[in-house]
C-alpha cells in the first residue's frame, strides 16, 4: 500500500483509490496534487479496503464493489465517487443513508464518451476484418485471407443511448449504417442529441424505451441510412 492513511493524521483531506485498476486515475490525480501537501492520495488493495476505509474522506472506487457493510464503516467519508461514469458496483442507497454523497464524472465533458465511442468502432471494424485472422495469415505469408466484411449495409443496435451512445452515432455516419438505439427515458434528450449533434434534416434514427414500444424517428425522415 503507497502511504496508506492513519487515523492520527490531522487537517489532511485523504483520498483512497481502491485497487491497483486503470492506474492512470491515481497517477494522474497524484501528479496533479503534488502541490497540494494538505491532501494525501493512497492506492489501496481491494481486499484491505474494508479494514482502512474509517480512515478517509473521500473515496474513488474503480473498479470495487462497494456494499452496505464496507459503507457503513466508512465514518469520515463525505464522498463516494467514480473515475468516470461507472456506478453499478456502489450501494448508493447505503451511502445515502449513512450521510455520503455518491458522484461521478460525465464522460461527455471529458473525453471519456469520444474515446469509448472510437474503441467500439476499433472493435467493430476488427470484427467484421477478422484482425485475429488476418494477423495470423500475415505470420503465414499467405495473402487474400481471410475475406472480411465492411460495415456499409449493416445494422447498428446501440443498447443505451446516453453520453457514449451517442458519441458512437456521430463517428458512424460515414460508414454507410443504420442505427437502432434504446434507453430507459428519452424525454427531450433525443430531440436535444440530434440537434447539437448536427443531425437535424440530414438524418434519422429509430428508437426504442425499456419495454421496445418504438418512440418514433428523430431528426430528419429523409435520408439517415446509418
Amino acid at each position: 500500500m503507497e502511504g496508506m492513511a492513519r487515523s492520527s493524521d490531522k487537517n489532511i483531506t485523504r483520498v483512497l483509490f481502491c485497487g491497483p485498476h486503470f492506474p492512470a486515475s491515481h497517477n494522474y490525480t497524484k501528479e496533479y496534487l503534488q502541490n497540494y501537501p494538505s491532501i494525501q492520495v493512497d492506492v489501496v488493495p481491494i481486499s484491505d479496503v474494508p479494514d482502512v476505509i474509517a480512515n478517509y474522506h473521500l473515496c474513488v472506487v474503480k473498479t470495487m464493489r462497494l456494499d452496505s457493510n464496507c459503507i457503513s464503516r466508512a465514518n469520515q467519508m463525505k464522498l463516494i465517487m467514480q473515475f468516470g461514469v461507472g456506478l453499478e458496483g456502489v450501494d448508493i442507497n447505503a451511502a445515502t443513508r449513512c450521510g455520503i454523497k455518491v458522484a461521478r464524472i460525465p464522460g461527455d465533458v471529458t473525453g471519456n464518451a469520444a474515446s469509448c465511442a472510437e474503441l467500439t468502432i476499433y472493435l467493430m471494424l476488427g470484427l467484421l476484418r477478422k484482425q485475429n485472422e488476418m494477423r495470423m495469415a500475415i505470420e503465414q505469408k499467405k495473402l487474400g485471407v481471410p475475406t472480411g466484411e465492411t460495415l456499409l449495409g449493416k445494422t447498428v443496435f446501440i443498447l443505451g443511448f446516453g453520453n457514449i451512445g451517442v458519441e458512437l452515432a456521430k463517428r458512424l455516419r460515414p460508414f454507410g449504417v443504420k442505427i437502432i438505439a434504446t434507453k430507459r427515458s428519452w424525454a427531450s434528450h433525443s430531440q436535444v442529441s440530434c440537434q447539437s449533434s448536427g443531425w437535424h434534416c440530414k438524418q434519422v434514427i429509430s428508437i426504442f424505451n425499456e419495454k421496445g414500444f418504438s418512440s418514433g424517428e428523430y431528426c430528419s425522415r429523409r435520408s439517415f441510412r446509418l
